[in-house]
């Protein structure tokens, strides 16, 4: 069985073929986004296996379908990028991989709230130079204070734990009911208040159509002034352009991102020797109290393997019959 890999890294190429799949199925891996130009890669692949910025747009699926794909296995847990509608009525299975690691997410996420707080990027860019002062460097005791966090799943509640542990005091809020919140240290608050009392404000939340920008211009100034804001969900949860305001107002006065609305033309490539094209980005690092890495929260090397071993168990389920992970339109 022929497996064919889109934006496949060598970090992906060594985890898949750690995994020992079966000595029957060939993993072609190719480094390429897929898109409606690069699916005949694919022609003659019973299995596609794609990563968040792979265009799984109905035309794409439809031309997948036509060469011989039969599923579609996708090495990540959000799957907004797919058109779930197109896939089932194609007769294309979706799968993925609701969770991998959520303490690798969860610790990116501190740290960035570490390296923002004790502005260890600007310290280390400093003492390369021998500029040893300290000016401009001040932080704050985590200690104390108020952290909301939205969204209470696995990597939200991971990233509370921690948070508690610096002896902060946490609110989480979920659309859902939560338990066992107070070994967590935390208790769930409505959003309005998590959004207004929190310090240090963490999005874990899935994307969806009601939380489409959920941080926008109207809820930043909700937010306490000098608030700290860290978004290693997804990009499209926070409205970009109204970072800007906000941060030039001083109305926020600490952004840490890993995700961004518009990152699938640039996160996981080099660009380093092109100018910048997007505006909005470019404004966002041009200012001191801002770090932005690229996607790089899932990173590690058990969440790498926890991935490519969950992607292959959920091709074996579907030769089996047995789909598991499996995701669709409507659900």
């Amino acid at each position: 069985m022929r497996i064919c890999l889109f934006s496949s890294k060598p970090y992906d190429r060594d985890s898949f073929l750690a995994a020992n799949c079966p000595p029957d199925w060939h993993l072609q891996f190719h480094e390429t986004r897929l898109t409606a130009d690069s699916v005949a890669l694919a022609k003659g692949s019973e299995v596609v296996c794609a990563f968040i910025n792979d265009d799984l747009s109905a035309p794409v699926l439809e031309q997948l379908a036509a060469d011989g794909t039969r599923l579609i296995a996708l090495r990540s847990a959000g799957y907004n990028h797919v058109d779930l509608a197109a896939a089932q009525r194609l007769g294309l299975p979706v799968v993925r991989v609701p969770a991998y690691s959520p303490h690798a997410v969860a610790e990116h996420a501190v740290a960035l709230v570490m390296a923002l707080n004790r502005r260890t990027h600007r310290a280390f860019n400093r003492t390369r130079e021998g500029d040893f002062s300290l000016h401009g460097l001040t932080g704050f005791d985590l200690h104390g204070k108020r952290v909301g966090v939205v969204g209470g799943g696995k990597i939200g509640q991971v990233f509370a734990r921690i948070m508690h542990g610096f002896g902060c005091q946490v609110l989480i809020h979920d659309p859902f009911p939560l338990s066992g919140l107070e070994a967590l240290g935390a208790r769930q608050a409505p959003l309005d208040e998590v959004i207004a009392s929190s310090d240090i404000l963490s999005l874990h939340c899935p994307l969806t159509d009601a939380s489409y920008h959920l941080i926008d211009r109207e809820r930043l100034t909700q937010m306490k002034r000098g608030a700290m804001l860290i978004n290693t969900g997804r990009g499209a949860l926070v409205d970009a352009p109204a970072l800007i305001e906000a941060l030039k107002s001083g109305q926020l006065g600490y952004l840490g991102l890993d995700v961004y609305e518009e990152e699938s033309e640039l996160f996981f490539e080099d660009h380093s020797d092109l100018p910048l094209q997007d505006d909005t980005l470019a404004r966002l690092l041009s200012f001191p109290n801002v770090i932005i890495t690229a996607h790089q929260a899932f990173l590690t090397h058990e969440a790498l393997a926890a991935i490519a071993h969950t992607t292959l168990d959920n091709i074996k389920a579907w030769l089996a019959g047995r789909p598991s992970n499996e995701v669709k339109a409507g659900a």
